[in-house]
């Protein structure tokens, strides 16, 4: 939640990240230092509006290709070809004067929505889903205007400009998010953040902020009342003493956000007083409550007599999204397993000729609710693996965790077993186990029954939803994350899954699999 400050504050600059801090002693610079240095004096252009200026001409640039596009390839260049009906029937009106009010309205409309506003900008599907929105907005009222005008306007050149207006300016900003992650990577167009709250929630907010740089929320400092001057720990970032100082804080390390985390030693009207001390446009304020881990669909933020009250749905195992989820699954198995038969046919081959054994492995695993099922998979290691696995137990388990059991070099893999491995083509026959009903395309890893033994009680919610081929962890570093991360990443699927969250994830399962670090 992002509150805009009210007051008149010294004036400080912000180059989106790339300026230094000039002074690295954690207790902050005095007045004198402030008003004598050059680099605060030096007025610079905020990156929002540097960003958003971008956004605007290519979405300009887009559209007018797109719509004077299909105008030439639909009508050629003779396009006085619309006319009103009735007594104004000897009124022609070209086409091109057409095309122009589309665009300029189309813009408006884009600008209207917030489409390059920065808080829907570098994550999340918002920004998308305003593009779309304005789009259909558009054509909505195009098509009032046609009929209450009575204005003949050629329906193939609409029903071509539109969804291809659409696809080309969602693919547009996604390329310039590719762009935007890029920059923020290297410390650029990042929002500079103070950190306002207890020592304990300041530590975990700035290490959830860090896992993710391309969010855009770069923390350069941390206000904790009463601590001695320093950094918090495992990072430079700089620990000031006092909360009455903030500005001279954000000052020091050119900073243009607040982030108040959960702090119980902030009044209300502490915490308004902060907000009416921020510069109106330059400066901004977000709270951020306790919660982790939760999707933006789950939440809705609802003002209740002056107070901010965030709703949190609570997830859903039933109805109509697990019946389309179910619906999906069987579809698109049998679809694969159909495309995908000559692949099938020729790793069996080449299983049943190279090494001596079953072409399948069976192996018990747990599944949703507990119950356990089969998992099938293509035979990757030498026939017994399983009863070597005792002796591998000694083994330090560098390249995988501290649960699962994971070699980068596992003696027991056959030479064809390595190949499958990394494409991931070992996986292939649990697309029976899809279509059949234990698993689900995406989901949460199966887990071995020997390792849910080990699991600590809220590890259990796993079993929430059936197990997938694919999943969340998988597709953010497959073989190599730890596993608070791996527990982490599978119950943020578990809290917020939605169907388009299963195809994003399918979509990044492609990009996993063909990436140079396959599995293990």
């Amino acid at each position: 939640m992002t509150v805009t400050g009210h007051g008149d504050t010294t004036k400080r600059s912000s180059d989106g990240g790339t300026a230094r801090q000039q002074s690295t002693e954690p207790g902050g610079m005095n007045e004198e230092k402030i008003a004598a240095s050059p680099l605060i004096q030096r007025p610079v252009r905020d990156w929002r509006n540097i960003y958003a200026v971008r956004l605007a001409i290519t979405d300009l640039f887009v559209l007018v290709c797109v719509v004077f596009g299909v105008q030439i390839f639909r009508f050629g260049l003779d396009t006085a070809d619309v006319s009103f009906r009735g007594s104004a029937s000897e009124l022609v009106i070209d086409y091109s004067l057409v095309s122009v009010s589309i665009i300029v309205g189309w813009m408006m409309l884009l600008h209207i929505y917030g489409t390059r506003e920065s808080r829907v900008l570098g994550t999340g599907p918002d920004e998308y889903k305003l593009v779309a929105s304005a789009s259909v907005r558009l054509f909505g009222i195009l098509a009032i205007a046609a009929y209450l005008l009575h204005i003949d306007v050629a329906r193939g050149y609409i029903l071509i400009a539109f969804p291809l207006g659409i696809a080309v300016l969602v693919f547009s900003r996604w390329l310039w998010r590719q762009w935007l992650c890029a920059q923020r990577l290297d410390g650029r167009f990042v929002s500079r953040v103070v950190l306002l709250g207890s020592r304990a929630s300041v530590q975990h907010l700035a290490k959830e902020l860090g896992r993710q740089p391309t969010s855009g929320y770069l923390v350069v400092g941390a206000c904790i009342q009463g601590a001695n001057p320093g950094t918090i720990p495992g990072t430079e970032i700089p620990v000031f003493a006092d909360v009455d100082n903030l500005q001279i804080a954000m000052t020091d390390v050119l900073a243009d956000t607040v982030i108040i985390t959960n702090n119980s030693e902030l009044a209300p009207d502490r915490i308004r007083q902060i907000s009416w001390s921020l510069e109106p446009g330059r400066q901004h304020l977000v709270v951020s409550p306790s919660l982790t881990d939760i999707g933006g669909p789950r939440i809705h933020t609802r003002p209740v007599v002056g107070l901010p009250l965030i709703h949190v749905e609570t997830p859903r195992y039933d109805g109509r999204k697990l019946f389309t989820k179910r619906a999906l699954d069987i579809f698109a198995s049998a679809l694969l397993i159909v495309a995908l038969s000559p692949v099938l046919l020729i790793v069996t081959v080449v299983i049943r000729l190279s090494t001596p054994g079953s072409v399948l492995f069976r192996q018990e695993r747990v599944g949703v609710n507990g119950s356990p099922f089969i998992m099938l998979k293509f035979r990757s290691m030498v026939t017994g693996a399983e009863q070597l696995l005792d002796s591998l137990q000694h083994v330090k388990r560098t390249e995988g965790n501290s649960v699962m059991f994971k070699m980068k070099n596992d003696p027991r893999v056959t030479s064809i077993g390595k190949i499958l491995r990394r494409f991931s083509l070992d996986e292939l026959p649990q697309l029976f186990n899809v279509f059949a009903g234990s698993m689900s395309l995406v989901g949460p890893r199966p887990p071995l029954e020997t390792e849910v033994d080990g699991y600590e009680s809220h590890v259990h919610r796993r079993f929430l939803v059936k197990p997938g081929i694919t999943g969340l962890w998988q597709v953010s570093g497959r073989s190599n994350l730890s596993w608070e991360d791996t527990v982490r990443l599978d119950l943020y699927y578990v809290e917020n899954w939605s169907i388009t969250g299963d195809v994003v994830i399918l979509w990044r399962t492609v990009k996993a699999v063909l990436a140079r670090d396959g599995a293990f």
